[in-house]
């Protein structure tokens, strides 16, 4: 081994214990204080040394140079000091913040910076929220997932309800929560309970009721009560229909996981969450590909300035097409999803306007489902009111990705060799393809990779966040600078 490459591996070895380190303080900090530790919107909880690192690679992307370890570790060693109550922290912003700062004191500047969180660990702003799943398939079971992960800080999945299938109905349904064939096996243990119905799931103890009547179960015999019912069998829709949740006692509010019907808000979290009220006992968190392409439509049309426009997308196959060809009620959707693309229509983009009124009557839309199981694409192909080159919408969606208030839902990606697979798990609503990018004049194809199974359930638990009023504060505030540039 020549000396150079020995060095290579001895920097690479010290990063690794470096990391290694990090774990037990970003695991304390969240099971003690509920603090949640991310690096420009990567969490850090529950990650390995080898993830951790790759989290402070993403620091790049803004200041063009990774987050180094020796300024996020003495962070993280002294917010656990601090004794903090329920707060987001990015530890990125964080460090920049405190480098700009020029304080010579880390312990001066974070109790300056975090305030009244300080020694208020146990005082949550919000009581946790019970979540009942209605219905347990794919969006189902990767809510629980997302929900037993947050391991009961400020949502407790306390239930899901199904129609009982079989005699061992209990054990298939753990089973299909532990094994994944697209998004993997569950990361943690799951033990059974066949005498009481229930499924405990890394401490999250998850009971099992059996019921084809939404309006006739008592959730308080359970000791669920005020709790958010999630309905994701898509087989109610209106408000009508959704309201018989509201007659089982222990109820008090319902989330549909499709594009609601009639008078029903369709929210897209991010672009229209604050539209929620106390008053809005039943909402829709519209559907994958609406929030896929809202928000990128909304930092477009902030920026640009959208005439109308033309939304295709290319769309895994999902449970109500045909394996092999049969009948179906729907149009082309009999023929086998595994050996054709089918032509589709598609209601996201007149729902955009739902989230979005300005985009009334601007947008037309069509689908293909093609034989992949998971990750779809929209390309957007807009008319927009002003000139801008490729240069201009890629840097600025990249911006708004990193810094906007849409850096949740929005993440950017530029590589030359990313395929549909590599987004499996993203917990962004949608990815743009910078190198995918066209534009001449006023004319832009912009093209928007998404999970439309994971994404589309995380920003489901964001809205159930936000019915349930348990968003933790983020620390540090995104700067008005930032916000400024992203919307410039």
């Amino acid at each position: 081994m020549t000396q150079q490459s020995a060095a290579a591996l001895e920097k690479w070895s010290e990063r690794e214990a470096l990391a290694e380190a990090m774990i037990p303080l970003i695991g304390r900090l969240y099971r003690n204080n509920n603090v949640v530790t991310s690096i420009y919107g990567r969490k850090l909880i529950n990650q390995s040394a080898i993830d951790i690192l790759k989290a402070h690679r993403i620091a790049r992307r803004i200041d063009e140079a990774e987050l180094p370890l020796e300024e996020s570790y003495p962070l993280l060693v002294a917010l656990d000091e601090l004794n903090l109550g329920a707060v987001s922290v990015d530890l990125a912003r964080l460090a920049k913040k405190f480098r700009e700062s020029g304080s010579g004191s880390l312990k001066d500047f974070l109790t300056a910076e975090f305030g009244d969180k300080v020694g208020a660990a146990g005082a949550a702003d919000a009581e946790p929220a019970d979540v009942v799943l209605y219905g347990f398939g794919r969006i189902g079971r990767l809510l629980a997932r997302i929900l037993i992960e947050r391991g009961g800080y400020g949502l407790r999945l306390r239930a899901i309800v199904v129609r009982k299938g079989a005699e061992n109905d209990l054990v298939k349904r753990a089973s299909l929560l532990r094994r994944d064939s697209v998004h993997g096996p569950f990361e943690g243990t799951i033990t059974v309970d066949e005498e009481n119905n229930t499924i405990l799931a890394n401490g999250t103890l998850i009971q099992v009721i059996y019921s084809n009547d939404p309006a006739s179960i008592d959730y308080t015999a359970y000791g669920i009560d005020k709790a958010i019912v999630v309905d994701n069998t898509g087989r109610w829709r209106d408000r009508e229909g959704l309201s018989q949740h509201l007659q089982s006692k222990g109820v008090s509010r319902v989330l549909l996981t499709a594009p609601g019907k009639g008078d029903l808000k369709n929210i897209v979290h991010g672009v229209n969450d604050k539209d929620i009220t106390a008053e809005d006992a039943i909402v829709s968190a519209a559907s994958c590909t609406t929030n896929a392409i809202t928000p990128v439509l909304k930092a477009l049309n902030d920026k640009f300035g959208v005439e109308h426009g033309h939304v295709e997308t290319v769309h895994s196959f999902t449970n109500d097409q045909n394996l092999i060809d049969n009948f179906h009620k729907g149009d082309r959707r009999g023929r086998s999803a595994v050996l054709n693309m089918v032509i589709t229509e598609t209601g996201a983009a007149k729902a955009v306007a739902k989230a979005l009124p300005e985009f009334a009557g601007k947008l037309t839309g069509n689908a293909i489902r093609v034989p992949t199981p998971d990750v779809s694409m929209a390309i957007l192909n807009l008319n927009l009111s002003t000139e801008a080159t490729k240069d201009e919408i890629n840097e600025y969606l990249r911006e708004a990705s990193l810094t906007s208030d849409l850096h949740k839902q929005i993440d950017y990606t530029a590589s030359p060799e990313v395929v549909s697979t590599d987004f499996v798990g993203s917990r962004r609503a949608g990815i743009v393809d910078g190198l995918a990018t066209i534009a001449s004049g006023k004319h832009a194809v912009v093209y928007v990779w998404y999970d439309n199974e994971f994404g589309y359930s995380c920003q489901v638990v964001r809205v159930i966040e936000t019915m349930a009023g348990t968003h933790a504060k983020a620390f540090p505030a995104v700067a008005a600078a930032e916000k400024a540039t992203a919307n410039a």
